[in-house]
């Protein structure tokens, strides 16, 4: 089968282990099945923006041309600093974007993915947001009304806690499978201040995540089509938004607008 299009973040399905689709163009192509087969991924040499769709010579953030990735509210300060947010104040690159997408309830999670981190995402974004980052286990800590909000407490947090993701770890199924989650979230409100506190959470549903992988490698080696055009051999699991050949691994997410050919 052959499949032509532009690449974009890897849909996914909350199904244990989880569902995940290769996007390409209009075509989702179901992946799960064809972990264990042999697939090859060229590219064109094409790149176009994710953003107005333009052709690009070179990709910027996640597929972005560099007028995108310098004016686009998808690549503001805020994505990155939640608690730079002022959509709530009627601010922001685009007003009506910031209003959507962050004036909108938020959640403060932890997810065991090499160590326990914190981080901040969109209601609609869960259980996706942890999915993507290749999460074992997550839990809710907090909820707030709108995204500078929930920044303000990953901040407060920062200094006891990571909110960044050890990629290589995550690849080779490294993390620690005696945390307590739970109680985890019970020393961490301890921490948050009164004011905050309010915002603390009831949910203590502990959401496992299982991915389709067949083996961790001890070891991971980083693939890309800058590298070689055509990627290809045994696609051996998938996990965050990774596709394992083996050792070998590429990052389909930063491959965003990239246009390739599946042949499997």
């Amino acid at each position: 089968m052959r499949h032509l299009g532009i690449l974009d973040k890897m849909p996914t399905s909350f199904i244990n282990p989880v569902q995940y689709f290769l996007q390409l163009g209009d075509d989702k192509v179901p992946m799960n099945e064809l972990v264990g087969k042999n697939i090859s991924l060229k590219w064109t040499g094409n790149i176009y923006c994710t953003v107005c769709s333009r052709k690009t010579k070179k990709s910027f953030g996640e597929g972005m041309c560099y007028p995108c990735f310098s004016s686009s509210p998808e690549n503001a300060d805020c994505i990155f600093r939640p608690e730079l947010c002022e959509g709530h104040l009627g601010k922001g690159r685009d007003v009506e974007w910031e209003h959507k997408h962050h004036v909108q309830p938020h959640y403060i999670y932890l997810a065991l993915v090499n160590e326990v981190k914190v981080g901040v995402t969109r209601d609609s974004q869960i259980p996706t947001r942890w999915i993507d980052q290749g999460a074992n286990r997550a839990i809710i800590l907090a909820q707030t009304p709108y995204r500078q909000l929930a920044g303000h407490i990953e901040v407060s947090l920062k200094n006891h806690l990571t909110d960044k993701t050890h990629w290589m770890k995550m690849l080779t199924n490294q993390y620690n499978h005696e945390v307590d989650l739970l109680a985890e979230k019970r020393r961490i409100k301890t921490l948050l201040s009164e004011d905050l506190q309010q915002y603390y959470s009831d949910n203590d549903e502990i959401v496992e995540l299982l991915y389709p992988t067949e083996q961790y490698p001890g070891k991971v080696v980083s693939m890309g089509f800058e590298k070689a055009a055509t990627i290809e051999g045994r696609l051996t699991g998938i996990r965050g938004q990774y596709i394992y050949f083996g050792n070998n691994v590429m990052n389909i997410r930063k491959h965003s607008g990239y246009e390739a050919e599946l042949i499997y």
